[in-house]
């Protein structure tokens, strides 16, 4: 059960980390990229919509879900690989999804790499955060065998 507990606060920690980010990137993208650069202007979010509550809650349980598992990843190895691939795996599933799409539905890709640098961010705040809390022993680390 304690560790149970640990990766639901692991969790806690990473969808709070996709959820400060999330909001802070859809802000940037808005207010500064969409504005001043024309291949970019559909990143433009038109406020606190069902679109812009859905993306946050997608990126909430992502962020859930990663912590979770990031905690599974890196154990209490001091590996910087391992930490590096669970981060690259997340965002690169997510970032190239999103490429993907955007290029079947619009067929324009520049906003769609965009966010897919975006999603890699994401994942790496919460993967410098969750290190930091296991440091810091308010998350403890999946113990190696």
């Amino acid at each position: 059960m304690a560790e149970r507990l640990e990766s639901l606060k692991a969790g806690i920690v990473g969808g709070s980390c996709l959820a400060f980010t999330f909001t802070i990137s859809t802000l940037v993208n808005s207010f500064l990229l969409g504005q001043y650069f024309k291949a970019l202007d559909n990143l433009q979010n038109p406020g606190l919509n069902t679109e812009f509550l859905l993306s946050g809650g997608i990126a909430i349980f992502s962020g859930l879900l990663f912590g979770v598992t990031y905690r599974y990843i890196i154990r209490s190895d001091k590996n910087p690989q391992l930490k590096a691939g669970g981060v690259m795996a997340f965002g690169l599933v997510r970032g190239l999804t999103q490429v993907d799409t955007g290029f079947n539905s619009t067929g324009a890709i520049v906003p769609f790499v965009v966010l897919s640098f975006e999603s890699i961010l994401w994942f790496a705040v919460a993967g410098f955060v969750l290190d930091t809390a296991i440091q810091l022993d308010w998350v403890k680390p999946f113990k190696s065998e």
